[in-house]
């Protein structure tokens, strides 16, 4: 059994923006251990609706009316210090904190908490873990950043000591976090809105690897140049994988089957360890199953566990997920929001039998459309077809001017076949008139864009 002394006291605790993600899943993960949850949101959701459905007393809007009686406020990084319940916090001078601060106090309650970090493939590396763990039944308590099928949900209460955690380093999140065993997937140059610059994301990473003493364990994908940067010379233990690069655990003899689904043999310091199968597509995902296997391996889950885990992983919500057929044209959702990880998609695409792609992109954030404009147009361009629409905003004003309309002129220098439209109803309309016998869809961003593909199948 966990040992929550670290937040004992709070026995009633508000949360602002309940129903972002990882709130709701703490939200669920705290009722469990017997602790008074309310909440709030802009917005209603599936997330409130389903806490609302295990009793909590949840509110859609502004209700500073239920500061009053909790000992704790937490809020989201998104919750500005205007917000009308964060002001009755300072005017009744109550005890707050932000998300990730108070996930880090429960991350002091275990023993063994594994961070999952990088900027890209945390959830489905994340969600790759935590299913082995299932299956060598280790009840793990586990923060996913997706809805996760084998746990019908995006977050799971355990009695063990294993605490399995996506870890974001947007705002240096991650930070805030007392992590045993870290495993670092990729840095590449995303949220400049925050860090400004590449140097900064790497050195928010490497005081990410800090925090952990000489016990503690870094798994690094030393394919990637980036990480291999941060880990040289560190003090704590450090396990390597990787498919090109010389490392503990690598990829060999990969074969993709007709559908992109890969088999590949994992040589463990330089001897066969085990022949792995994947039940999710691409070469990225071969690199987050060995972040998976190292880890795993570390924790003496058997080869044979690990590879019936892996097997039985179809894939996180959102993450080149099939949602459906369009007249038998498969349409598939992917929360991709960064060049690197759209070109990942183009990749994986390219991956399954097709006539033609169509690539309906929705950007995320005004900065992060700015900051990769022309990296965005050239991997997007790479798709036979391209439909954009206008970029969403998620917790920003736009100040700039840019609009979806600057990337369609840089795409159409390369590529014709792109159109921006303003309604995912005109999106929807064009698409039923355009696409053909054998084509595939995917919708493309980290916004409400995965819409178009649902409403297209209901058709």
């Amino acid at each position: 059994m966990t040992n929550l002394e670290t937040i004992k006291k709070y026995q009633k605790i508000h949360m602002i923006g309940i129903g972002g993600v990882s709130m709701s899943g703490l939200a669920e993960h705290l009722t469990h251990y017997g602790f008074t949850i309310t909440g709030s949101d802009a917005h209603e959701s599936d997330n409130t609706k389903h806490l609302k459905n295990l009793g909590l007393d949840i509110q859609i809007g502004h209700h500073p009316e239920m500061i009053e009686s909790a000992d704790l406020i937490v809020y989201t990084a998104a919750i500005k210090e205007d917000d009308p319940e964060r002001k009755k916090v300072i005017e009744l001078k109550k005890e707050h904190m932000e998300r990730s601060e108070f996930l880090g106090l429960i991350t002091k309650c275990y023993k063994e908490c594994i961070c999952i970090s990088g900027t890209h493939g945390k959830t489905t590396t994340t969600s790759m873990i935590a299913t082995c763990f299932l299956k060598a039944e280790y009840d793990p308590t586990i923060e996913v950043g997706a809805y996760l099928k084998n746990i019908k949900g995006n977050n799971r209460t355990g009695n063990s000591d294993y605490f399995i955690l996506e870890a974001c380093e947007y705002v240096d999140s991650f930070l805030q976090f007392y992590p045993k065993t870290e495993i670092i997937l990729n840095i590449d140059n995303d949220h400049l809105d925050y860090f400004k610059t590449m140097d900064n994301v790497k050195c928010s990473f490497q005081k990410f690897i800090q925090k952990l003493d000489h016990n503690g364990l870094v798994i690094a994908n030393y394919d990637d140049e980036n990480t291999k940067e941060v880990t040289k010379d560190i003090s704590c233990s450090l396990i390597t994988y990787g498919i090109n690069a010389t490392a503990d655990y690598q990829a060999k003899n990969i074969h993709l089957d007709s559908y992109g689904y890969p088999t590949f043999d994992c040589y463990k310091k330089g001897n066969l360890y085990h022949t792995f199968t994947l039940n999710v597509r691409g070469i990225h995902n071969i690199l987050n199953a060995l972040a998976c296997i190292a880890t795993c391996d570390f924790y003496h889950i058997k080869a044979e566990i690990i590879s019936q885990g892996l097997q039985e992983f179809t894939g996180a919500n959102r993450r080149f997920e099939k949602i459906g057929e369009y007249q038998s044209i498969p349409v598939f959702d992917d929360y991709a929001h960064h060049p690197t990880e759209i070109k990942t998609t183009l990749n994986t695409s390219k991956e399954i039998p097709h006539h033609e792609t169509w690539a309906i992109f929705e950007p995320h954030t005004y900065t992060r459309t700015i900051e990769h404009l022309k990296d965005f147009a050239n991997v997007l361009a790479e798709f036979d077809h391209v439909i954009l629409s206008e970029i969403y905003a998620a917790r920003e004003i736009n100040t700039t001017g840019i609009s979806s309309k600057d990337l369609l002129k840089l795409i159409k220098e390369k590529n014709p076949n792109c159109i921006y439209l303003d309604s995912y109803e005109q999106i929807i309309l064009y698409l039923k008139e355009q696409v053909k016998k054998e084509d595939i869809i995917v919708t493309i961003g980290a916004g409400p864009i995965n819409q178009v593909g649902y409403q297209l199948i209901e058709e």
